[in-house]
């Protein structure tokens, strides 16, 4: 069960006061955060045996960001309680209590403590300390500041802050120099790290893209269209919000707090194509999902689409943690779009999950051909020796259709809901480390694209033939490619794709690149063999 999603984290008005006045005692620099050297002060007087603490501290910051916010911490002071009733600390107590009735855990000696804080400091507001969300942290100063080089460390309290703080110092700067945004991709904001962990849906039309969303929240949300023919005509980002709305595409782009500013890139005829749709839920406070116009197949895939489809679902696979592709028994075939698509999620192998929807239209027997039908189409067009993950179920409000499936299907269709459920759950807790992970990709991805322009700007004559010798080299890219790779021994998979590349090179005049600034590459190199190891080290487990 998710922090705060339920039961857990919640308590009586009367001891969200208490432990309102202790999150402010416990946290030392008034950020609305507690770290792991507030928590080493305060947990202490708690008696309980450093194992116990290490135990509550990895399941209140089941997300592993470093610091608890106020929800988390009121979740450690439950579990406190618990232990000092002498229950065993484990996973199983988070589904055995009524969170709500647990009194507060008797903390040493921790009255005095705060009226003596009071007492020499009674300038500090107690009431001004809320939870986590309400407060904004240093770091969201960073992006607008002009002295973000001089970042200090103390203000760093979280591993998404030392990311932030990475970024502005050492791999900006590299990317700036080499037009890193106009080849890959846009540099990133602050909201680009805060956002929300996101699931991409895609698949061709009526495939129960929508109809899964909407199993899920287990509500329709604003703007959802279902039906037999093509309905989802835009690119749909369902996320929390304070009440129902749709918003649409161009503001949503240029609103600093949303993670969606790179779409400008694709113009406005994408952007009329997008919206995205708010609404209060739950789930939604952890999971953001990106719903897809369905992928056309045969004589529709002559109308051409106004925008890039496929660079679309290339930018968001990048920002997303898990890409579902649905497909259903009716609908095995992949389309040269669809194909296309497939191959512009190429380096995020890792987060494609398979699901083959609407399985109970067909019985046990047929199903066993289907699903080898649809390995046999992924195995063409995923070109991997590996089996990609694939569930089978019906993912909608209505009842398995056991007339087709029998008894078996029923189970079977049960057990893949609940794995693709726990695989869905899991995502808030891995987002941290997908992070960093896509942060560490970005890196080695800036460096060897600093490495081909400055080859490029090398390669330039002096004085005569600029013109010719620039369109010798766009012709020969992938030679040139092949120098850079072997002048710096440098992985040839991680290299770009070699015609899009040349296309958005010849909008360039390469007697303006930079020269190789080694300064610059070794900032980053040390990002990445020291800054990115001692910044997981730093938040950590306190207790281990």
């Amino acid at each position: 069960m998710e922090i705060g999603s339920g039961r857990i984290g919640s308590c009586s008005k009367e001891h969200q006061k208490i432990y309102q006045e202790w999150f402010n005692f416990a946290d030392s620099d008034n950020d609305g955060r507690i770290t792991g050297n507030d928590a080493i002060k305060f947990f202490g007087i708690s008696n309980l045996s450093r194992p116990d603490l290490k135990q509550v501290w990895a399941t209140a910051d089941s997300k592993r960001q470093g610091f608890l916010g106020f929800k988390e911490f009121v979740f450690a002071m439950q579990f406190f309680s618990l232990a000092q009733e002498g229950h065993q600390i484990s996973h199983d107590l988070l589904n055995g209590d009524d969170f709500e009735n647990i009194k507060p855990p008797v903390m040493e000696g921790l009255d005095t403590l705060i009226m003596r804080k009071k007492q020499s400091s009674k300038s500090i507001s107690l009431e001004s300390n809320g939870s986590s969300s309400n407060q904004t942290s240093p770091a969201s100063q960073w992006f607008s500041s002009k002295s973000s080089k001089k970042i200090s460390l103390s203000s760093v309290t979280s591993i998404i802050d030392g990311l932030k703080r990475l970024y502005l110092q050492k791999l900006k700067p590299l990317e700036v120099a080499y037009h890193f945004n106009d080849f890959v991709s846009p540099l990133l904001t602050n909201s680009d790290f805060d956002a929300k962990p996101m699931v991409m849906l895609l698949g061709q039309y009526s495939t129960g893209k929508t109809t899964f969303i909407k199993h899920l929240l287990k509500t329709s949300y604003p703007g959802a269209h279902i039906g037999p023919e093509p309905t989802t005509d835009r690119f749909v980002v369902v996320m929390s919000g304070t009440d129902e709305r749709s918003v649409p595409g161009n503001t949503i782009a240029v609103q600093a707090d949303m993670p969606f500013s790179g779409l400008t890139t694709f113009g406005t005829a994408f952007l009329s194509k997008f919206e995205c749709s708010q609404m209060p839920h739950p789930l939604l406070e952890h999971v953001t999902f990106v719903d897809t116009p369905g992928v056309l197949s045969g004589e529709k895939q002559r109308t051409q689409r106004a925008y890039d489809f496929t660079g679309v679902t290339s930018w968001f696979a990048a920002k997303c943690d898990l890409i579902l592709l649905l497909f259903d028994p009716h609908k095995l075939d992949v389309s040269d779009e669809f194909k296309r698509v497939i191959y512009s999620l190429r380096g995020h192998d890792d987060k494609i999950r398979v699901v083959l929807n609407k399985a109970d239209q067909v019985d046990t027997q047929q199903l066993m051909r289907v699903y080898g039908a649809l390995m046999w189409s992924l195995g063409k067009v995923l070109n991997t020796p590996e089996v990609v993950r694939v569930y089978i179920g019906s993912f909608n409000d209505k009842p398995v259709n056991e007339a087709a499936t029998g008894p078996i299907g029923k189970e079977l269709f049960e057990k893949e809901q609940e794995d693709l459920l726990s695989d869905l759950k899991d995502i808030p807790k891995k987002a941290c480390d997908r992070r960093i992970n896509e942060f560490v990709k970005r890196a080695r991805a800036a460096k060897i694209h600093a490495y081909i322009i400055a080859h490029l700007k090398k390669e330039m004559p002096a004085m005569i033939g600029k013109a010719k010798t620039q369109q010798r080299l766009i012709d020969n890219l992938e030679g040139e490619f092949g120098k850079v790779q072997r002048d710096h021994h440098l992985p040839p998979g991680d290299f770009p794709n070699v015609e899009h590349f040349k296309e958005i090179l010849s909008g360039y005049n390469f007697d303006k690149f930079e020269k190789l600034k080694p300064k610059m590459i070794q900032a980053v190199d040390d990002m990445l063999g020291y800054d990115i190891p001692e910044l997981l080290k730093t938040f950590r487990n306190p207790y281990d």
